[in-house]
């Protein structure tokens, strides 16, 4: 006797996520493709200044990496369970804390060497990241315009700044494309949230204008907006390689 239609599969959270599993749940909250991303644009600012710091673009990025791949994807995974691990609360509140400490600490670190014009940014970002992932504030902070500034503009300025202390015209430019570029980000992955994590069902079709009729369901939806925010984070990705590689070679 027929139970009925067996009911649909639940998508991925994310293109990028894994299955379900301890290890495969880290690989999951760590968005892999977003955080090599604005990683990318920590390399990208530490390469304009005149005379790059080998060791100081490595502490910038391994700071960021703290922040941002571990301690804001924690807080954010802790904040409505998005991505649906099975990390434990309690795991979740001391990776994020320890992390920002780390990062903090390399923050002083860069004060040490290369003057007081990073404090700014150094007490900042902590408080961006707690703030806009776990939307305090009512969540004034979690919108757009911040994500663009926090994860775009701001890992460029401060890796610049982190070099030698100072920002040239060149960090400002290009703080402005990664604001852009992290705004565009923004603006594809909130409809492909929307359909992997809060759509139950999609019907419609198109139909063209020599008659043919395309169906339309989650997956077609999804499929250009997640080919294009993977192209852009290897795009950018390759950018920041090619501009180290310039730099240092």
């Amino acid at each position: 006797m027929d139970g009925g239609a067996a009911p649909p599969t639940q998508p991925r959270p994310a293109f990028y996520a894994a299955a379900p599993g301890s290890l495969r749940d880290w690989w999951t909250l760590l968005h892999p493709p977003y955080t090599a991303w604005h990683l990318a644009y920590v390399v990208i600012g530490a390469s304009l200044v005149p005379h790059v710091d080998l060791t100081r673009m490595l502490a910038a990025v391994l700071a960021f990496f703290l922040a941002v791949g571990i301690a804001a994807h924690a807080l954010d995974e802790l904040h409505g369970r998005p991505l649906r691990t099975r990390i434990p609360s309690p795991v979740l509140v001391v990776s994020a804390v320890v992390a920002l400490v780390g990062a903090v600490g390399l923050g002083v670190v860069g004060v040490v060497q290369v003057g007081w014009g990073l404090v700014p940014f150094m007490v900042a970002g902590p408080v961006v990241v707690v703030a806009y992932n776990l939307e305090l504030l009512g969540g004034a902070l979690h919108n757009d315009a911040t994500f663009a500034g926090a994860w775009g503009a701001f890992p460029v300025l401060t890796a610049a700044v982190a070099q030698d202390g100072r920002l040239a015209p060149a960090s400002v430019i290009a703080a402005g494309g990664a604001f852009a570029l992290s705004l565009a980000q923004r603006r594809l992955s909130t409809p492909a949230r929307l359909l992997r994590r809060r759509t139950g069902r999609v019907e419609g079709s198109l139909t063209l204008a020599d008659g043919r009729v395309v169906s339309l369901d989650r997956e077609v939806l999804l499929a250009p907006i997640e080919r294009a925010l993977g192209a852009m984070a290897w795009a950018v990705v390759l950018t920041a390689a090619a501009l180290a590689v310039a730099r240092l070679s």
